[in-house]
C-alpha cells in the first residue's frame, strides 16, 4: 500500500478538476486577449472561475481578485508593491512578520531589509501562534504593512487573523495573510475578518500546481509585480493561463463546499492517527487541536532522528516530510520548532503527517501500524549507538548511522 501524508506540501489533482480543465489545451486553446472567437470562447469559462474563488472566500464585488503563478508570487508582489508605494515613495519605513513565515515571505522581507527597510519578526508563544496583542505592541507611526501567515505549514497552527486585523485596521496598517494553509482547510470568510491582501495556492486543495490568486481589498492601488500587458485589468501582465484558472476554480469550490463536513471527516481521521502514535513513549505534537488545522500533525519522537524516520516511512511507501534537512555535515534543526522553545536535540525530531479528503482509513491503519514499528526499530539502533571520543583534534564526533 502506498500512502501519501504530506498534503501540506501538495495535493493530488482532484479527478474531477482534471476533467474540467482538459478541453481548454486542445479544444478551446484561444488567447482569451483575442477579439476572434477563438479568444473569446474562453471568457465565459473564466469569468465562472473568478465566481467560484468570490464565493469560496467570500469576496466582495468591490474586491479584486488577480490570478498569479503561485503564493509565492503573490507573497512577492505585495512586500515589493508595498516597499515600492509605501516606502521608497512614502513616508514609512517598517514592515511586521514573523519569525516562522513561509520562506516566500520571510526570505522577501531579508530581501527588503538590505534595501533600507525596518522589519520586525514577531516571535510565536510555545503553541507555534502569534498573539495578536504582540503584533500590536510592534506597530508604529512608521509600519507599512502586517504580513501574518494564516495557518503555518509546518504545525496547522491557526493564527488570530481576526484579531489582528481589527488591530491593523484601528491603526490605519495594511494587513497581508498568506492563507495557503487554510483556504480549502478552513473556512476563510473575507467579509467577516479584516485582510487588506491575501494569497492562496490552487494545489493545496487539490488544483494544479502553477496557479494561485491573491485577493486585494476594495480594488485598493497596488503596484504591478510584473509590467508587459493590460492583462487582469492592468495588474498582472501575462497571457492568462486559461486551463489552470479554470481548474482553480473548480478547485476551490469542491474544497469548500460543505466545508466544516469535509473538516469534521479529516479532523476524526487526524485525531485517530494522533492518538495511536502518542500511545508510543516519548512522543509529543506541537499545538492543541482546537488551533490547528483539521489535517496536521507534527510530532516529535525523542530518540528518533526525524530523517532517519523519514526515510524509514519512505521505505514503507508512506509519503511524510520533516522540517530537518541534510547538509554536507551537519543535520540542520526544524526552525518552527526551535521558535516554539524545543531544544536543539527536539527539534531534530519533528515529522509532519499532513491529510486530505482523499485519505482512506485504511490508509491511516497502515501508517499506524508502519510507524509504530519504524519508531521500535530506529530507537532499537539508537540505543546501541554511542558517541566516538575525542578525535586528534580534540573533538566528538556522532558515529554516522547508515540505513538499508
Amino acid at each position: 500500500m502506498k500512502v501519501y501524508l504530506d498534503n501540506n506540501a501538495t495535493t493530488m489533482v482532484d479527478p474531477l478538476v482534471v476533467e474540467e480543465m482538459m478541453p481548454f489545451f486542445s479544444d478551446i486553446y484561444g488567447n482569451p486577449n483575442s477579439l476572434h472567437k477563438f479568444g473569446t470562447a474562453s471568457h465565459p469559462a473564466i469569468a465562472k472561475a473568478i465566481d467560484r474563488v468570490y464565493k469560496a472566500v467570500n469576496a466582495r464585488d468591490s474586491d479584486d481578485i488577480v490570478f498569479t503563478s503561485c503564493a509565492t508570487e503573490s507573497n512577492n508582489w505585495v512586500l515589493k508593491s508595498i516597499y515600492r508605494d509605501y516606502i521608497v515613495n512614502g513616508d514609512k519605513n517598517h514592515i511586521i512578520t514573523t519569525e516562522v513565515e513561509h520562506p516566500s515571505v520571510y526570505s522577501a522581507c531579508k530581501a527588503l531589509e538590505e534595501d533600507g527597510v525596518k522589519v520586525t519578526y514577531l516571535p510565536v508563544n510555545s503553541q507555534g501562534i502569534v498573539e495578536a496583542h504582540v503584533v500590536k505592541s510592534f506597530i508604529t507611526d512608521k509600519t507599512a504593512l502586517v504580513s501574518i501567515m494564516w495557518a503555518s505549514n509546518e504545525t496547522g497552527m491557526i493564527n488570530p487573523i481576526k484579531e489582528i486585523g481589527e488591530i491593523c485596521k484601528e491603526r490605519g496598517v495594511l494587513f497581508h495573510s498568506d492563507a495557503v494553509q487554510a483556504v480549502g482547510k478552513i473556512p476563510v470568510d473575507l467579509q467577516d475578518i479584516h485582510v487588506d491582501f491575501l494569497s492562496m495556492s490552487a494545489h493545496k486543495f487539490h488544483g494544479p500546481k502553477g496557479i494561485g490568486a491573491l485577493y486585494i481589498k476594495n480594488s485598493q492601488p497596488l503596484s504591478p509585480l510584473l509590467n508587459g500587458g493590460e492583462h487582469m485589468g492592468g495588474r498582472r501582465s501575462g497571457t492568462l493561463n486559461v486551463p489552470y484558472i479554470v481548474a482553480m476554480g473548480k478547485a476551490i469550490e469542491l474544497a469548500t463546499e460543505n466545508i466544516e463536513e469535509k473538516m469534521a471527516s479529516i479532523r476524526a481521521k487526524r485525531d485517530r492517527l494522533e492518538d495511536a502514535l502518542l500511545e508510543l513513549s516519548d512522543t509529543f505534537v506541537i499545538g492543541d487541536r482546537e488551533h490547528r488545522t483539521p489535517n496536521t500533525i507534527l510530532i516529535s519522537i525523542k530518540g528518533v532522528e526525524g530523517e532517519g524516520m523519514l526515510w524509514d516511512l519512505n521505505n514503507g511507501q508512506i509519503g511524510a516530510s520533516t522540517g530537518s534537512a541534510c547538509a554536507s555535515e551537519d543535520l540542520q534543526a526544524n526552525t518552527v520548532m526551535l521558535a516554539i522553545g524545543a531544544d536543539n536535540e527536539l527539534a531534530h525530531t519533528g515529522i509532519r503527517l499532513s491529510l486530505s479528503r482523499f485519505t482512506t482509513d485504511s490508509e491511516i491503519d497502515y501508517a499506524i501500524t508502519h510507524f509504530k514499528k519504524s519508531v521500535e526499530r530506529l530507537r532499537a539502533i539508537s540505543s546501541s549507538f554511542a558517541k566516538v571520543g575525542p578525535t586528534p583534534g580534540g573533538e566528538s564526533k556522532e558515529c554516522e548511522l547508515h540505513f538499508h
